[in-house]
């Protein structure tokens, strides 16, 4: 029998076509699957993922706002040229409380999945302001807008309780305390033993060098925490490949 006769063969009968589609369905499944479940990454993987602090998940909320997830992905593929360009492969884990997570397979500009701690404040405010100023290519907007957009503690309470009510595991005393959380973070001279307390390793800074609180300091606040909730220490070099 051709090749051609089996296929005709097939289509014209119901019961072979199902079958011909279980069994290739089944081979690509195993093939996905068993590579998967042999990673020590997935068992190892030393992952200190928290919650977002007021300060971060209001910068989170402007990032969305703006639009910024149409041009930048988070999520690193598992793919050397990938892995060498932008770090590790992202994490599920990594996004366990993000409402939407910003995985996606757009991107105009950088993924931002490691882009933690890979610039320093100052650079991420050249680069809002005036993005040609810092990466001549750049096509991105400019965002200066930021730094004369005042933020304020009013309803960021609300915001943390709505974010327990689909699962993120606040607190009452990350909602009691969220207030002054959201002041002083963006402020290096106030007692922030509280805040680092319930934000382990969150950035304390003056993040636009402006006294008061903007938007541009949340913004820099969600970016320098992003990719930073994994120690990368516990794998081994062939898991990196």
């Amino acid at each position: 029998m051709s090749g051609l006769s089996l296929h005709k063969k097939i289509e014209e009968n119901i019961g072979l076509l199902i079958f011909g589609i279980l069994v290739v369905s089944s081979i690509g499944g195993l093939v996905q699957i068993v590579p998967i479940l042999n990673q020590e990454s997935l068992e190892t993987a030393t992952i200190n993922t928290r919650v977002y602090s007021a300060v971060e998940l209001t910068g989170r909320d402007i990032y969305i706002r703006e639009g910024c997830y149409v041009c930048h992905s988070q999520m690193i593929r598992p793919m050397r040229d990938e892995i060498e360009r932008y770090g590790h492969y992202s994490l599920a884990a990594e996004s366990m409380y993000d409402h939407p997570f910003q995985w996606g397979s757009k991107r105009t500009g950088p993924d931002l999945a490691r882009v933690g701690g890979r610039y320093s404040d100052a650079w991420h405010v050249d680069h809002m302001k005036h993005p040609q100023s810092v990466v001549p290519q750049s096509i991105m907007p400019k965002y200066a807008f930021m730094m004369h957009t005042k933020i304020g503690p009013e309803r960021i309470n609300d915001l943390l309780a709505t974010h327990r009510l689909v699962g993120v595991p606040y607190g009452d005393d990350h909602i009691e305390n969220a207030e002054a959380d959201f002041l002083s973070q963006a402020n290096p001279d106030a007692d922030s033993d509280g805040l680092m307390a319930r934000y382990p390793g969150a950035a304390v800074s003056n993040f636009d060098g402006q006294v008061e609180l903007t938007e541009m300091d949340a913004m820099i606040a969600y970016l320098q925490v992003l990719g930073t909730m994994v120690d990368f220490s516990t794998f081994t070099p062939d898991e990196n490949r």
